[in-house]
């Protein structure tokens, strides 16, 4: 996993959000405390490139969002599409957005239309 974790701040008693990226498993991942709870997958494109080595121009495509039922209409996907899409923006990746969710996703909020291709 990579070290680029945020963590919401937590209530009393409340375990910490955690977003992070895992190379390994090709995907960014959503955890409250030590349990999963949801990933955004995605897959490489661009031949040649591996998770761990894409870069700036690398195509990604975001396949699917998924968030555990328990914890549904939370608006965790939201989040955890917008840390996929920083990290993607951040990184200069161009992003396939497959995944219908991120589709919606991305339709409000159009300050990521720019790193998106068809």
């Amino acid at each position: 996993m990579n070290a680029n974790d945020t963590a919401a701040a937590p209530g009393t008693g409340t375990p910490a959000l955690g977003l992070v990226e895992n190379t390994a498993q090709d995907r960014f991942e959503l955890r409250v405390g030590d349990e999963l709870i949801g990933i955004l997958g995605y897959a490489v494109e661009t031949p040649g490139e591996t998770a761990a080595t894409a870069g700036a121009g690398t195509q990604v495509a975001f396949m699917h969002t998924v968030i555990m039922e328990d914890h549904w209409r939370r608006g965790l996907a939201a989040e955890l599409v917008e840390f996929a899409m920083t990290a993607a923006r951040d990184r200069g990746w161009r992003v396939r957005p497959v995944c219908t969710y991120v589709q919606r996703f991305l339709a409000k909020n159009p300050d990521f239309q720019h790193i998106t291709t068809v």
